[in-house]
């Protein structure tokens, strides 16, 4: 299989996250509610009804548009993508087809090696969601077909990619990345669990080094990342395997089946001429004012590859620890908010505090950033007590778990149980010389420049002062204690 490799596009659909769906003002919180429990004339296509078009899909649709790079068209049009299916009660779905609102855009993502794949966007447009129809309830198999047309009208923006992804891990990569700008836009929610982000990935196989693309098969029915990648891996075996046997690959479309993990085939893949596409008679063009597409712009967040950029460069940190703070806008106004003021190795204690000890106890607890009982200030205030030696980073990790208990400053928690660490040379000199005498064979192997040795004594002396003695006083008066013996 090294001799072939994969070239994969991506179709993903993103529900907008709007209360109302795109031409009507039923709900958009049909998830788990009553079927057809949000419905009216409109998104149901009963006869005589017209559609308006909801201002907030747009302004949102837009917006992803602007933070993926995209060029925004003047003009664009609705049109009707004409299939029939129990699921659209029109016949048709309202969709973009020749003239999109946007086309020409790219999105940057980080591979496992540190390295940086640019994927090209060939365009997004608008279109509402169809019903949803079942075949089953729970564990009855029904011998006839159910639809629930609660999420039927749904707003969407459908984001194609060039072919450009190489391998599933470019692939996950790609969606990782596509998610955390969405999100932090506040475009979607992409929660894929109530179907808010889905995707349709399109592949085909050819020689390496080749330039022609191979036929082409479109998996449906990924409702994971991992299930795009384990799709995609399965799917490039698949067509290898009958390339090498000398079999022709025919387009078509495919299922994915995570119990098998295989896909199997569902339809031969349409052409767009299948679907009949022609202007919406009843929506007019939508255009985009230059001023209004500015002040949409302008409101853009900072972006999550300019703003790791950014904590890399302002606070130093890791690019691992800045990947992690920027995972999620959330976690990173928080970082912000508590590096705000601080130097840069009081900024990376604050990092690092965030990384593990407040990740940590919010994953154990399943308690997001917004409820923290550790507020940013608090964290901030810690990182400096650690920064000028009031807290060694032990006790600093002691008052953390205290802060999270109780919802205290440091300052009080360190004053209340006395917590701050001491300084006093004469006391650590004491501390100093009787871990010395109950570590002579660790002293004398130091002495003999056996550097690994003094952390016996150290752990001595942090023992004896519990914790307390200052970790850099205490190695550099073991030193001279040796030294001088």
């Amino acid at each position: 299989m090294k001799f072939y490799e994969m070239v994969i596009g991506l179709e993903v659909h993103c529900q907008l996250a709007t209360k109302t769906k795109l031409f009507c003002g039923c709900a958009t919180d049909g998830f788990g509610a009553p079927a057809n429990s949000r419905v009216c004339p409109v998104c149901t296509g009963q006869p005589g009804v017209l559609p308006v078009l909801n201002r907030r899909a747009v302004e949102l649709a837009f917006q992803a548009a602007l933070a993926l790079d995209c060029e925004l068209a003047k003009t664009s049009i609705f049109a009707r993508k004409n299939y029939f299916y129990p699921d659209l009660p029109k016949a048709y779905q309202i969709s973009q087809y020749e003239e999109p609102f946007s086309v020409n855009g790219m999105l940057d993502c980080s591979l496992k090696d540190g390295s940086t794949k640019r994927v090209r966007i060939h365009r997004i447009h608008l279109e509402e969601d169809a019903g949803k129809l079942l075949h089953s309830i729970g564990a009855e198999e029904l011998d006839y077909s159910l639809v629930d047309f609660n999420r039927g009208g749904t707003p969407l923006i459908e984001i194609v990619s060039e072919p450009d992804m190489r391998g599933s891990e470019q692939a996950y990569a790609y969606l990782t990345a596509l998610k955390k700008v969405l999100q932090y836009v506040g475009v979607s929610r992409c929660d894929m669990e109530k179907g808010e982000m889905r995707c349709d990935a399109n592949i085909s196989v050819r020689q390496a080094g080749a330039e022609k693309l191979g036929t082409r098969a479109e998996i449906k029915n990924l409702n994971s990342f991992k299930g795009v990648r384990d799709a995609l891996e399965y799917e490039f075996r698949r067509q290898t395997e009958i390339i090498e046997s000398g079999g022709r690959i025919i387009q078509e479309t495919r299922l994915w089946d995570s119990a098998k993990m295989a896909t199997f085939s569902m339809r031969s893949k349409e052409e767009a001429h299948d679907y009949r596409y022609f202007p919406d008679p009843d929506l007019v063009p939508m255009d985009a004012d230059c001023a209004w597409v500015g002040q949409l712009k302008a409101a853009l967040p900072e972006l999550p590859a300019a703003r790791r950029s950014r904590f890399i460069s302002e606070y130093r940190l890791s690019s691992y620890d800045a990947e992690v703070l920027t995972g999620d806008r959330a976690l990173a106004d928080f970082f912000d908010a508590a590096a705000k003021g601080l130097s840069v190795e009081a900024a990376k204690i604050a990092a690092n505090f965030m990384n593990t000890d407040l990740l940590g106890k919010l994953n154990a607890t399943g308690t997001p950033i917004a409820r923290s009982p550790v507020p940013p200030g608090n964290l901030k205030a810690l990182a400096i007590l650690i920064e000028n030696g009031t807290l060694s980073s032990k006790l600093g990790k002691d008052v953390f778990a205290k802060m999270w208990e109780t919802a205290r400053s440091p300052d009080a928690l360190v004053s209340e149980l006395g917590l701050s660490q001491v300084l006093d040379e004469a006391q650590i000199k004491a501390w100093v010389d009787s871990a010395l005498a109950g570590n002579a064979r660790a002293a004398e192997d130091l002495k003999q420049g056996k550097e690994r040795a003094i952390g016996a004594i150290v752990g001595a002396v942090m023992k004896l002062s519990k914790g307390k003695a200052n970790p850099a006083l205490v190695n550099r008066l073991i030193k001279e204690a040796v030294t001088g013996l």
